[in-house]
């Protein structure tokens, strides 16, 4: 669609370059029929989409997924893995993080968990919410960093309880120390009830307690963790050892 040049250094100044290559996508052949309204509208509703898309692109990949091509939608749902259509199909459809809900994955090594929980981030982005990722042993680096700046922990807390979704993975696969336990309690604590937490973890549920330490802190930590939360079994099939041999195969 042509475009005079005035309207075009218009659209530019007012940072509307998504609007601008919309009409200028536009056929007049094919929009000669329709009135004005109807080719702002069809002009709008593309320039809406274009920049809808790069919002979401840009909100996965400030979420740091380990697995960016994760998606809940395309999830191998064989059989054997034992997951529930359902269940997964409700995740992607988000109701949980209006609800505030947890969700944790837990199964054997190599069953998938770290892939779902990154599918999991994706759609929250696909949705506009913002996101992170992290495994627990970087988180664990990332407090014992802080803890050498003045005011570094706290700034730490204040950073990871401002996502509507934080995934973290590797969950409890190391014992955490006294400062990281309290870190974790007071994060635990500002997400309670006002965000959602994802977790990715090899440890059944009765095994936490002991290994956050057994003690007060411990008590506290899981109390605002699992009484609102969703738990998905992933298992005890090798999907890494499945796709291993697929990629052999072929």
């Amino acid at each position: 669609m042509i475009i005079d040049t005035e309207t075009r250094r218009k659209l530019r100044e007012m940072d509307a370059q998504d609007l601008l290559a919309a009409f200028e996508r536009l056929d007049e052949r094919t929009t000669m029929p329709l009135s004005h309204a109807e080719v702002v509208r069809i002009a709008v509703d593309n320039a809406h989409a274009t920049h809808m898309d790069a919002k979401i692109q840009r909100l996965v990949k400030r979420a740091g997924l380990r697995y960016p091509q994760a998606d809940l939608r395309t999830i191998d749902l064989m059989e054997e893995r034992g997951l529930d259509r359902g269940s997964i199909a409700g995740l992607d459809a988000g109701n949980y993080l209006e609800q505030r809900v947890n969700i944790v994955f837990q199964g054997a090594t190599g069953s998938g968990k770290s892939h779902l929980l990154c599918a999991l981030a994706k759609s929250a982005c696909r949705g506009r919410y913002r996101a992170a990722y992290i495994r627990m042993p970087d988180l664990a680096e990332q407090v014992l960093t802080a803890a050498g700046k003045p005011g570094g922990v706290p700034k730490l807390v204040r950073k990871y309880a401002t996502y509507n979704l934080l995934a973290i993975d590797e969950w409890l696969v190391d014992k955490p120390d006294e400062p990281f336990k309290r870190f974790l309690l007071e994060l635990m604590e500002l997400r309670y009830d006002t965000a959602s937490t994802a977790f990715a973890t090899q440890l059944a549920t009765k095994e936490w307690h002991n290994r956050l330490g057994g003690d007060t802190i411990a008590d506290a930590i899981l109390d605002r963790i699992v009484h609102n939360t969703i738990w998905i079994d992933t298992g005890e099939y090798n999907m890494r050892q499945r796709h291993g041999q697929t990629t052999l195969d072929n």
